[in-house]
C-alpha cells in the first residue's frame, strides 16, 4: 500500500474523545486535525461514563477537600500539585460545560444536583439524567468542535506510530485512514487515545481501546508512569457480555448496598464505609464474593420504582438481560475499567519527548495516584483537555516544514489475530487482574514474550508487558494494584517510572521507582 504524505501547520490530536476535543476547542486560532478512530461520540470511554462529574460546587465543600479525598484515595503517590491543580479547576469547567449546553440536573434554585460517590467526604458529583453524564456531556462537546471552524476531523482514522526527526523530536504519526496509510506531520502531536481496558476479557470500557497510544509512545521512546496501577470498577452487570455494563457508583451513593448469596453486606467486613469504601477495597471485596457464590448490588429499597426514572442506563440494560432492579438484585463482578498508569506528563501535558503531549487516560500526571477518585476522570478529561490545549500551542512554529527525507518512521505494528487476543485478553483478567501474584504474572509474561514472536512489537502485546512487568517488579498491595503474596502496603509510597527499552532489558530485575517528594510534584 502507497503511504501518502500530508503537512499540517497546526496541532495533530490523536483521539477524539472528551479529552482530544477539548484540547481541539482550545487551540484556535490554529487549524488543528483530530483524528477520531470511529464515528465522534462512538467507542469511547467518555461517552459510557455513567456516575457524572466531581467538583467543589456547593457551599459546603471546597477545592482543598476535594484534592484531600483524591489524594487520600490515591494511597499514597498521587502528584499533590497536579491534584491541587486539577480540583482548583473543577467548578469553572463543570460550569464551562453546562455553558456548552451539557444538560446537568438542576434544583429548583438553579444549583446542581450533587451525588455523593466512593471516598468522596461528602456530595459532589454533578450528575446528567441520573446515569448519563458522559453521553450528554460528550454530545455537548461533539457539537462544539463539529462548529468550530479551527478543527478539522478524520473520522476513521487510526494512528498506528509516532514520526520523529532524526533530532528526536515527535513530528508527526503515520495514520490508517479510511482504506489508505498517510504519514501526517504536526509541529506537535497530542496524545488522546483513551485508555486499555480493552486488553482485558472483562471490561466496562469499548473492546477496541487496548493502550496503543502508551503503546506507541514507549515504542517512540517516551517514559511511561504507574503502568501497572489499573483500577477495577466493582459493579459491573455480570450478563456475560462484551463489554460488561457498568452499574454506576451514583447507585451505592443513594443507598444500594452490596450483599452475597446469603444477604450479607459484605463490604462491610473489609472497611467501615462499606459500599462507599475507596473503589480498589470494595472491588476486592466483589471479587472475593463473587468467587464464593455471587455478588449483588440490591437497590430494591434504596431505589425501587424510581429506577426507570434516575438510572435510565442501568435500568435498560438489566431489563434487558432480564433482571428488574425494581424488584430483584443484580448480579456485578469487577471489571477493567480506568488505567491511572499512561505516559508520563507534567502538569501541562509535556511528555519526556519533545513535540508530543499527553492527556486523559492515556497520560498519568501521577493525579490518580494508585487507585482514581470517582468520577475524576471525566474532570480531568475536560479540565486538562483545556490547559493542554493552550499549552500545547503557545509556541507553535510560524512555518512548520518538516524534514520528511530524514524522518524516523515507525514499523507499521502487527494487529493480533481474534483468537490470539483473546486468549491475551483472558489471561491479563486472569493473571493481571483484582488479584495478583508472582506465578500468575510471570506466566502471564512467558505468553506475552510468545505471542511477541509472532507479533512483534504489537500495540496490545507493548502495552500488556509495560503493566505485567511493573505489577511484577511492586513487591507490594497498593491501591488497585493487590499482591496476595505481598499483601502488605509499604511504608512510603513510590512511583514507577520506566520506558520501553528497561521494561525489555529488566523483566527480571528492578524497574525505577522514586519516593522523593520531587517524584510526587510536577
Amino acid at each position: 500500500m502507497a503511504t501518502k504524505t500530508y503537512i499540517h501547520k497546526g496541532p495533530l490530536v490523536i483521539g477524539a474523545g472528551l479529552a482530544g476535543l477539548s484540547v481541539a476547542l482550545n487551540t484556535a486560532p490554529h487549524k488543528t486535525l483530530v483524528l477520531a478512530p470511529v464515528a465522534l461520540g462512538v467507542a469511547c470511554s467518555s461517552a459510557w461514563a455513567q456516575g457524572g462529574i466531581a467538583a467543589a460546587l456547593s457551599p459546603e465543600d471546597s477545592p482543598k477537600d476535594h484534592a484531600t479525598d483524591t489524594i487520600n484515595a490515591g494511597a499514597g503517590i498521587v502528584d499533590e500539585l497536579a491534584a491541587k491543580t486539577l480540583t482548583d479547576m473543577g467548578p469553572e469547567t463543570v460550569r464551562k460545560l453546562n455553558a456548552l449546553g451539557a444538560p446537568f440536573d438542576h434544583k429548583p434554585d438553579g444549583s446542581f444536583v450533587l451525588n455523593r460517590e466512593a471516598a468522596h467526604g461528602l456530595a459532589r458529583v454533578a450528575r446528567v439524567g441520573g446515569d448519563l453524564a458522559g453521553k450528554a456531556i460528550l454530545e455537548a462537546v461533539v457539537h462544539q468542535a463539529l462548529n468550530a471552524s479551527h478543527i478539522e476531523i478524520w473520522e476513521r482514522a487510526t494512528a498506528l506510530g509516532l514520526i520523529k526527526s532524526a533530532e528526536g523530536a515527535v513530528i508527526g504519526a503515520l495514520v490508517q485512514h479510511a482504506d489508505k496509510q498517510v504519514e501526517v506531520y504536526a509541529p506537535v502531536v497530542i496524545m488522546a487515545s483513551g485508555g486499555s481496558g480493552g486488553l482485558f476479557a472483562v471490561t466496562t470500557n469499548p473492546a477496541n481501546l487496548r493502550g496503543e497510544g502508551m503503546a506507541m509512545a514507549a515504542l517512540a521512546g517516551a517514559e511511561i508512569a504507574d503502568p501497572e496501577f489499573v483500577q477495577f470498577h466493582p459493579t459491573a452487570l455480570k450478563f456475560g457480555l462484551d463489554p460488561a455494563p457498568l452499574a454506576t457508583e451514583a447507585l451505592r451513593g443513594e443507598g444500594a448496598t452490596l450483599i452475597d448469596k446469603n444477604g450479607h453486606r459484605f463490604v462491610f467486613d473489609d472497611h467501615p464505609d462499606g459500599e462507599l469504601a475507596p473503589r480498589d477495597i470494595v472491588a476486592r471485596a466483589v471479587h472475593k464474593a463473587d468467587q464464593n457464590g455471587g455478588a449483588f448490588l440490591d437497590a430494591r429499597t434504596a431505589i425501587g420504582d424510581h429506577f426507570p426514572a434516575e438510572f435510565p442506563t442501568v435500568f435498560a440494560s438489566c431489563m434487558a438481560q432480564g433482571i428488574d432492579p425494581r424488584t430483584m438484585p443484580m448480579p456485578v463482578a469487577p471489571a477493567a475499567h480506568y488505567h491511572m498508569g499512561g505516559i508520563r506528563t507534567d502538569i501541562f501535558g509535556q511528555t519526556s519527548l519533545k513535540g508530543l503531549y499527553a492527556v486523559g487516560e492515556c497520560a498519568c500526571t501521577g493525579v490518580h495516584g494508585a487507585n482514581r477518585l470517582a468520577s475524576n476522570s471525566l474532570l480531568e478529561a475536560a479540565a486538562f483537555g483545556e490547559r493542554i490545549g493552550i499549552a500545547a500551542t503557545a509556541e507553535l512554529p510560524h512555518d512548520f516544514a518538516p524534514d520528511t527525507t530524514h524522518a524516523v518512521r515507525p514499523a507499521l505494528p502487527p494487529s493480533l489475530a481474534e483468537n490470539d487476543l483473546q486468549t491475551l485478553r483472558d489471561a491479563m483478567s486472569r493473571y493481571a487482574g483484582v488479584v495478583r501474584d508472582e506465578a500468575g504474572l510471570t506466566r502471564l509474561l512467558r505468553l506475552i514474550s510468545d505471542m511477541d514472536d509472532r507479533y512483534p512489537n504489537a500495540l496490545a502485546l507493548v502495552n500488556a508487558r509495560l503493566i505485567t512487568t511493573c505489577a511484577l517488579r511492586r513487591h507490594e498491595s497498593r491501591g488497585s494494584h493487590y499482591r496476595s503474596d505481598y499483601p502488605l502496603t509499604d511504608a512510603i509510597g513510590a512511583r514507577t517510572f520506566t520506558n520501553w527499552t528497561e521494561v525489555q532489558t529488566k523483566t527480571h530485575g528492578e524497574l525505577s521507582t522514586c519516593s522523593s517528594p520531587d517524584c510526587l510534584t510536577s
